[in-house]
């Protein structure tokens, strides 16, 4: 099984390079412990997406902490990464998107794999859930999303940007990125920004919303390459600032009945740092963590 961490986000509204922000007293980073949770949970190859220009900061860090832990693999995100016959304005900065970047690893990707973002702490028992997905499915095209209570993903904000899911017996059938918010009564709203839904909603705090971790198989890629294709083209005269979402490919998929996509509940406890004030939150919160043995004190030891 491998494993693919998106860190070719610019941080901007962190204010740097949030991926290698320390969390702990041992200069531990959030992705050093989804790594080792990985780890532990069988998962024996890590793909980086990275841009290109942070390859050394990175690998002077972050990898050379694991390449003798696990298989350690660096996959630049950029917008020359198009089929031929394609061209992104040259003054787009900002990266095509989630469903890019995972394309952007095809040729290193060679089994069932599950999907990150570098700067979330998901938990142990998230990455369990999702191992035991991928070691047990024989159907390649059946995918798992871990699926989080949204109240257990706001970490230090009250105003976040999540995947709201719709399921049906247990099954994926849409996800809407939304703005949600926590108001003062407790109560949850949310607001579409995909483009294709109007007017906010009210949801309950225990609504499933996704944070990116997904479980596909190899032949998920293939779907990728076709959907993206259809992308460039319907987007041809504003590819300055369209993105490639991985969950509107998903969302499409199971609305043409290809795929199924299976929904791992968990109570595990979202962290993150969106803005540079939510770095205490998460350091005192992991903290927790270390201190009731769910992590050993220096993770590299």
């Amino acid at each position: 099984m491998e494993l693919v961490i998106m860190a070719a986000g610019m941080g901007s509204r962190f204010g740097g390079l949030k991926q290698l922000e320390p969390i702990d007293d041992n200069g531990n980073f959030i992705i050093d412990y989804s790594i080792y949770d990985a780890i532990r949970c069988g998962f024996d190859k890590v793909v980086f997406i990275i841009k290109e220009e942070h390859y050394d900061v990175f690998r002077n860090t972050v990898g050379k902490r694991v390449e003798d832990k696990v298989e350690t693999v660096y996959v630049f995100q950029d917008n020359k990464t198009v089929p031929a016959g394609y061209k992104i304005p040259e003054e787009r900065v900002k990266p095509l998107g989630t469903g890019h970047a995972i394309l952007c690893t095809k040729n290193e990707v060679n089994s069932s794999f599950a999907v990150i973002n570098a700067d979330d702490f998901y938990g142990y028992a998230a990455f369990k859930d999702a191992a035991e997905f991928l070691k047990n499915n024989t159907n390649d095209d059946h995918y798992a999303l871990v699926g989080y209570k949204a109240n257990n993903t706001f970490c230090n904000a009250t105003s976040v940007k999540r995947g709201v899911c719709y399921t049906e017996n247990n099954n994926l059938t849409e996800i809407i990125e939304s703005s949600i918010n926590k108001n003062e009564d407790g109560s949850i709203t949310a607001t579409p920004i995909d483009g294709k839904h109007e007017g906010s909603f009210d949801i309950d705090p225990s609504t499933t919303v996704s944070m990116n971790l997904f479980a596909f198989t190899k032949k998920f890629m293939s779907y990728l390459d076709d959907y993206f294709v259809e992308f460039l083209n319907t987007n041809k005269d504003s590819l300055g600032s369209a993105e490639f979402f991985l969950p509107t490919v998903v969302t499409n998929l199971i609305k043409e009945n290809k795929v199924q996509v299976e929904v791992l509940n968990t109570d595990a406890v979202w962290y993150g740092m969106t803005y540079k004030e939510d770095k205490e939150v998460v350091k005192a919160s992991i903290k927790k963590e270390v201190d009731a043995g769910i992590y050993p004190k220096s993770l590299w030891a």
